[in-house]
């Protein structure tokens, strides 16, 4: 079973404008969207697609953590959320239009009571699963959270995913999660150093797993990625070919295809094609990718090579 945890959920209301926004005036939309999501949840999206059996974790609250709820199980994913006592999970507005300006709400409050009721449902993961946690921490969960829940869980044969920057995932790196997935710009913020092509990228890697993890998946957006596995292997990749529609969503998605290709692959290569499919289907479509959009460019990918 791969779990994924979503601290903070939110439903995406994705509005389309003709006409470029103008503050302080009425602007109409020409389309709308709603997406239920938040990045544990777009993990176990794409996971759901490409056949994997996942549940997802996290906090809801309120009418629209119902909603969330309800949107997550008929996309055919099994939930597991713990509903908070007060407030409302929050709303996340995405304006497209000739720009794309997003504006995103703090959440509910997420009290320690609930905290515990999590590390409780964690308990239940047995060995040979995954947990992936990923995102942002709310202002009123210790800082520390993601650190908390890998010490806790660390020594029973779990594999972690934490797709993560800065700090945070640096400081978990020593319970050696099996994959993380830094982009290279946070990549150079975080080994303090200055990147310039592939080399540097591998080293940057290399260090990262130094420093206990496994697989180093690097993402430089239209420059495609890089992998640094285990087994000491550089594995480069491109991009896939299409008109991007879409950012929200396409790291989680590469994530995912990572996951998926390697569960039933044990191939490295395999598992890096599929993240980049993965990612370009998502960035090619309005929401997250679907798998028969997600195939198609992993086969076309393949015949590449």
């Amino acid at each position: 079973m791969i779990y994924t945890v979503t601290f903070n959920p939110a439903i995406d209301y994705v509005i389309h404008l003709k006409d470029p926004l103008v503050a302080g005036a009425t602007n109409r939309t020409v389309s709308e969207e709603i997406y239920f999501g938040g990045k544990g949840i777009n993990v176990s999206v794409i996971l759901n697609e490409l056949g994997m059996e996942t549940t997802a974790l996290g906090f809801t609250a309120g009418f629209t953590g119902k909603a969330i709820r309800e949107g997550v199980a008929a996309a055919g994913i099994h939930s597991e959320f713990i509903t908070l006592p007060e407030g409302n999970s929050r709303i996340n507005v995405k304006i497209k239009g000739n720009e794309e300006t997003e504006i995103n709400a703090q959440g509910p409050a997420i009290p320690m009571k609930c905290v515990d009721q999590l590390f409780t449902r964690l308990d239940e993961i047995k060995e040979g699963d995954m947990l992936v946690i990923s995102g942002s921490i709310p202002s009123s969960l210790p800082d520390d959270i993601y650190e908390r829940i890998l010490e806790h869980l660390s020594g029973r044969s779990i594999d972690f995913v934490v797709d993560a920057s800065g700090d945070l995932l640096l400081k978990v790196l020593k319970y050696h999660p099996f994959l993380i997935k830094p982009n290279r710009q946070e990549l150079e913020e975080m080994l303090h150093i200055s990147i310039r092509g592939d080399e540097d990228i591998a080293a940057g890697a290399r260090c990262l797993q130094q420093m206990g993890a496994r697989n180093v998946l690097v993402s430089m957006a239209g420059d495609g990625s890089l992998l640094v596995s285990e087994k000491g292997d550089v594995l480069r990749q491109g991009v896939c070919r299409g008109k991007v529609l879409n950012s929200v969503g396409a790291g989680d998605s590469m994530v995912a295809g990572f996951i998926a290709g390697y569960k039933k692959s044990h191939d490295y290569r395999t598992a890096l094609d599929l993240a980049t499919a993965a990612g370009g289907a998502t960035a090619f479509s309005a929401g997250l990718g679907k798998k028969e959009r997600i195939l198609q460019l992993y086969h076309s990918l393949r015949r590449l090579q």
